[in-house]
């Protein structure tokens, strides 16, 4: 996967988790905001790593 793609994956992930964390307590999804931020979790990192290796330094 391309860092392009993958770093327009792990910011639409962040922005729903952020969008179901700013609903009233009674309507948000525990499995949907526990999800969303596991994944965001993980792809972040990889992200991260990638981005630096992108550098050449």
């Amino acid at each position: 996967m391309s860092t392009g793609m993958l770093s327009l994956l792990t910011t639409l992930i962040w922005l729903v988790a952020i969008q179901e964390f700013l609903k009233p307590d009674k309507c948000q999804s525990n499995r949907k905001v526990m999800i969303l931020t596991s994944a965001g979790s993980m792809l972040t990192p990889v992200l991260t790593v990638s981005l630096f290796q992108s550098l050449h330094l």
